[in-house]
């Protein structure tokens, strides 16, 4: 579970977030909606740890995220993030080993243990053709499932995802969200993605958490789809 506690969150001189309160529980998929400018890739980072730029508190499973360091942090959040890996010669397989970095020993060398959780998270998303295959040579989507492996393969009970339907097809994109869903179902899994997918995030989302006006509106979906926000927030209509 990832809580929020009276935080408050800027980039610059520009405040993004003021005085939030807001909770996202085990076994949820929720998406993280806005327009651009908003902070939504700001506030993951702040999550993941990787911007300390906040004041209030962020909770992860109950411990403050400031008291989280290293391998410790790493057991307990996973992030991915919107960058493509397209190194030649790197295999899938290789690529969700990465995962198992806050398990292994000092020289990083895998167990039986860690080489069973690179296959069972690649066989979660349906990838295990693709151990021996070069992530230069896969199309974004197959790249984007390894990530997600990574993550999986990290075995932490939260996973963060900035926009990762950007760059697919339309089909692609609802069945990268439809996976989150079910990982995030059947693992109990506390998973929050950014994304620009409003159809998407409304048909496929547990929860809706809306970045406007410097406020957190966190919703289920279908609270969301009926309050009328999004049509206000976003100047459109649904």
């Amino acid at each position: 579970m990832i809580s929020l506690r009276h935080l408050s969150l800027g980039y610059r001189s520009a405040t993004l977030l003021d005085d939030v309160a807001a909770e996202f529980p085990q076994g949820t998929l929720t998406a993280l909606i806005g327009r651009n400018g908003t902070g939504k890739s700001t506030l993951l980072r702040a999550l993941a740890g990787l911007n300390p730029h906040y004041s209030g508190e962020i909770l992860i499973d109950g411990t403050p995220l400031r008291e989280l360091k290293g391998p410790e942090l790493a057991r307990r959040m996973a992030f991915v993030n919107t960058e493509r890996t397209r190194i030649p010669n790197l295999r899938c397989r290789d690529v969700v080993a990465m995962g198992r970095a806050p398990y292994t020993n000092w020289i990083g060398r895998l167990a039986d243990t860690d080489r069973q959780a690179v296959s069972d998270a690649l066989r979660a998303i349906n990838m295990e053709d693709y151990a021996d295959r070069h992530m230069d040579r896969m199309s974004d989507g197959e790249c984007q499932r390894i990530m997600i492996a990574r993550a999986l393969a990290q075995d932490t009970p939260n996973i963060l995802l900035d926009e990762p339907t950007s760059f697919l097809d339309l089909p692609n994109r609802y069945r990268l969200v439809e996976l989150l869903s079910q990982l995030a179902h059947t693992r109990n899994k506390c998973i929050i993605f950014s994304t620009h997918e409003l159809d998407i995030a409304l048909r496929r989302a547990d929860r809706i958490a809306l970045l406007a006006d410097r406020t957190l509106y966190n919703l289920t979906a279908r609270e969301m789809a009926d309050s009328g926000l999004i049509p206000a927030k976003f100047g459109i209509t649904l």
